[in-house]
């Protein structure tokens, strides 16, 4: 019998040949090796999907490089991180310090996503002194009560704060735990004391510098398992880095209802400073167990570090994937 579908596909394909025949060479070369890159461009959309939600085979830190599916371990960074600090209620009309939108649920957050979907326009930033391309990711957790802060001088003030951070600067992703207002002294297992707080690193993966042009290629992701390990994972356009810490530092997945994410200063409530005209849309996308569209909080930030853009319109979006997506721009 005569395949009509298959005869059809021929047909197809050959009249796409035929097309591409007719053009002038040139033509030709750039039309197939545009379809060539949108492919790839899928195909590595696609991968970073599929490994940014496969579990890694332990405790410790992993890359995974396009297009392969595996985690591969490696040896963590020995770097000591500084304090990504807490909101200090300075506020300001710029990004951070408070002032930026959340994602905000009902339920339990058990996976979080930051993206930045368009960015127009930015050709330059800066961080403290003027250095280039000094910045941080930060997917935030909002404060929260925890038990953990049962040992503080006064427990009824603590609370705690957990991030999931890319820093440009010390070239690591990592989570930096916080117990806030817990009182100078700090917990024995290497917390360490910031004004009257405390926190500390996860394990710290290494990660090449993301210079600023790559920002639309970057995303980090934050897991959080109940008695188990938290993880964090920052993808490029085709390369993966993971490190894991215990979800018993802070108890996050019993609290988490809240995320920021944004680019901002690298540490200690410095600021990333972007040329005029920077467009960047921001997506952050939760994982609650439900369809329900979070909640855009405005002035619901919660670090110190800042960047000088102004926040525009924000947006949210329920169904398989739960989602806030919000602009900003100078």
């Amino acid at each position: 019998m005569h395949d009509v579908r298959s005869g059809r596909g021929r047909v197809i394909k050959a009249l796409g040949v035929a097309v591409l025949a007719s053009l002038p060479g040139g033509l030709a070369l750039s039309v197939a090796s545009t379809a060539q890159a949108a492919t790839l461009e899928q195909l590595q959309a696609t991968w970073r999907e599929t490994i940014r939600t496969t579990a890694t085979p332990g405790e410790g830190c992993f890359t995974a490089d396009y297009p392969r599916i595996a985690w591969t371990k490696v040896a963590c960074s020995t770097k000591v991180a500084p304090p990504f600090i807490p909101k200090n209620g300075g506020g300001g009309f710029t990004v951070g310090n408070g002032n930026d939108y959340a994602a905000v649920v009902t339920s339990l957050i058990s996976d979080g996503v930051g993206s930045f979907p368009v960015v127009t326009g930015v050709t330059k930033e800066t961080g403290y002194g003027g250095a280039p391309n000094t910045y941080s990711l930060q997917l935030n957790s909002q404060f929260f009560k925890t038990t953990v802060c049962n040992g503080g001088a006064n427990p009824s003030q603590c609370l705690g704060w957990q991030q999931f951070v890319y820093s440009s600067s010390e070239d690591i992703a990592f989570m930096q735990y916080w117990l806030i207002n817990y009182g100078s002294r700090c917990p024995s297992g290497g917390w360490m004391s910031y004004q009257g707080s405390c926190y500390k690193n996860s394990r710290e993966v290494s990660v090449p510098l993301q210079v600023i042009s790559q920002l639309a290629n970057l995303a980090v992701t934050g897991k959080a398992v109940s008695g188990g390990s938290d993880t964090i994972t920052l993808t490029t356009a085709s390369h993966a880095y993971s490190a894991t810490g215990a979800d018993s530092v802070t108890l996050l997945a019993h609290y988490w209802k809240g995320s920021e994410f944004n680019i901002v200063g690298d540490g200690g409530g410095s600021a990333a400073n972007f040329n005029k005209g920077s467009h960047i849309t921001v997506n952050i996308a939760l994982t609650d167990g439900s369809t329900t569209a979070p909640v855009c909080k405005a002035h619901d930030g919660t670090t110190g570090e800042t960047n000088n853009l102004n926040l525009g319109s924000c947006t949210t979006a329920g169904g398989s994937t739960p989602s806030v997506k919000f602009t900003e721009s100078n």
